[in-house]
């Protein structure tokens, strides 16, 4: 006998157990589990206004009980994400969830990029950009991880004078 599909607050659970997840991204999920679980069963099939209230009201009960929780996917999203993207990067993901970073969070995100983004540069270069074209490859790295022209110039600048300057390694 074959066993019935699991619930979809049961699938919402095993998620968040799993990590955070913002409200959007988890209605996304609710959504495909419930279309797919609708196709099977076309007899019963709720129509698609159903399925949304559905899946609308779950999150509403899993916010209630504080199981899915916007505050917690932020601070989540931007403690794994910070050691290795800047700002921008960070805030652009979080606005696709439909999300900001408070303003306290992002001073203090951008109080730290310099530093960050030295530690990202040696961890990948190591060592001064030998011509214009590795330089240039360098500063486009960086800019993809989301730092800003700023933070770039003085990383590039500290690893021109010298590997102490560009965030520790032995002097030469």
């Amino acid at each position: 006998m074959k066993r019935p599909p699991p619930s979809l607050q049961a699938r919402a659970v095993a998620w968040l157990a799993q990590r955070e997840h913002s409200r959007s991204e988890l209605r996304g999920k609710l959504l495909r589990a419930a279309r797919r679980q609708a196709a099977a069963e076309p007899e019963a099939a709720p129509s698609a206004e159903e399925l949304l209230e559905q899946v609308e009201r779950l999150l509403g009960t899993l916010q209630a009980r504080g199981l899915l929780s916007e505050e917690r996917f932020v601070e989540s999203r931007v403690r794994v994400r910070a050691a290795g993207q800047g700002a921008r990067r960070i805030q652009m993901e979080l606005a696709r969830h439909g999300l900001k970073l408070s303003a306290g969070a992002l001073q203090q995100l951008r109080d730290g990029e310099l530093q960050r983004a030295l530690q990202l540069w040696q961890r990948r270069f190591g060592r001064a950009a030998a011509d214009d074209k590795e330089r240039a490859r360098q500063a486009r790295f960086l800019a993809g991880r989301g730092f800003g022209g700023e933070v770039i110039r003085k990383v590039l600048a500290a690893a021109a004078d010298g590997p102490e300057a560009a965030g520790g390694g032995e002097p030469g």
